[in-house]
């Protein structure tokens, strides 16, 4: 298993490179988003993961957050297809003009999460699944979920 440390340094310096490197035309391998969609979604998870959009409550269960929290510190990536019931059924449009474009909010984002816990990584910021995360488990869950993508994309090594 990557360490806390690896898997910062990979979404850091890594992961839009690996999104910059997919063919915009590539086909899901699952899923109904296109890969602008997919970097603009991820954008929208990192802006999560850094407090910027506040969950308001948990909908998973409390008895069941240990568990949750367990899962995504573990190699078991996310099961293809896992429902959101935060998502819409159909993907939202994108916003940004080109792909470019969503790969550099992206990369912004990602920096300013990084910026957000340098100081004090002991902050928590609360997941709607997942619950209430310290950085170490932010930066576990933004990794897999990375990697859930760069495999819907046929974009893992």
């Amino acid at each position: 298993m990557s360490t806390v440390a690896e898997k910062a340094n990979f979404l850091k310096t890594e992961f839009a490179k690996r999104l910059a490197a997919i063919e915009p035309a590539t086909a899901p391998l699952w899923g109904k988003m296109n890969v602008q969609q997919m970097i603009e979604h991820m954008s929208g998870a990192m802006r999560q993961a850094s407090g910027k959009i506040p969950a308001a409550e948990v909908l998973t269960p409390a008895e069941n957050i240990p568990r949750m929290q367990a899962f995504i510190q573990s190699d078991k990536p996310f099961k293809e297809n896992t429902p959101n019931a935060l998502l819409p059924d159909e993907p939202m449009p994108t916003k940004h003009a080109s792909i470019q474009d969503a790969l550099q909010e992206l990369q912004q984002e990602i920096d300013y999460f990084f910026a957000h816990y340098q100081n004090d990584t002991g902050t928590t910021v609360r997941n709607p699944f997942f619950g209430d995360l310290d950085y170490d488990l932010q930066v576990h869950l933004l990794y897999k979920h990375a990697q859930h993508h760069l495999r819907q994309f046929g974009a893992v090594v």
